[in-house]
């Protein structure tokens, strides 16, 4: 064997020594399926924490520890006498009862209709910009109308003693939020009525 020869297999042992001895590194393969299907929580709103969401509330700004319904209504407990809470929202400056205001106003005209001593107290209320853009005396009469709207339906459809309801006006003077934004208003333009027996 020549000394060119020997020389060209001692270079091509060491080629396949070194090739054996490297190492490969390898980049994990992310898979794509772990972001998919990732889902995004809308928080939901709920001011006056009943438990059920604003969109949802027919009757906001219930007080604390007041049991309510899925509609986030105070409701009579079985076994008490009646305590029924009502609310109604209005345009401004206007007194007309909307369609979905009298639907609850119909489960209150049956209740009284089964409480047959049970009373009914119900309050108008303007918001802070009605008050400020005209008179006081008008503002108080579209409260009053407002309340009168509400006596009236219960008289006239379920055949209530007029004796058995008082309607009375607060004005602007019994704000339930602020009146810096047009939702805040629209929450103080609003009718609530109490609904109550005396517990026997």
């Amino acid at each position: 064997m020549t000394i060119k020869n020997h020389r060209t297999l001692l270079l091509l042992a060491a080629s396949i020594t070194l090739a054996g001895c490297q190492t490969t590194t390898t980049t994990p393969f992310k898979d794509a399926t772990q972001y998919e299907n990732i889902v995004t929580i809308k928080a939901e709103i709920d001011s006056d924490g009943d438990g059920v969401p604003d969109e949802l509330d027919m009757c906001p700004a219930t007080p604390e520890n007041v049991v309510v319904d899925d509609r986030g209504c105070p409701f009579t407990m079985p076994g008490v006498g009646l305590k029924m809470e009502y609310r109604a929202f209005f345009d401004k400056d206007s007194s007309e009862l909307l369609p979905k205001y009298q639907a609850e106003l119909d489960k209150v005209g049956m209740k009284l209709q089964e409480y047959k001593t049970a009373t009914i107290l119900i309050e108008g209320h303007n918001s802070r910009t009605e008050v400020d853009s005209v008179s006081i005396d008008q503002a108080n009469a579209l409260a009053q109308d407002r309340a009168n709207k509400v006596k009236d339906y219960l008289i006239s459809k379920y055949n209530i003693a007029p004796e058995r309801l008082t309607a009375t006006e607060y004005g602007a003077r019994r704000l339930i939020t602020s009146s810096d934004s047009e939702e805040g208003n629209m929450l103080n333009r609003r009718v609530y009525a109490i609904a109550s027996e005396p517990e026997e």
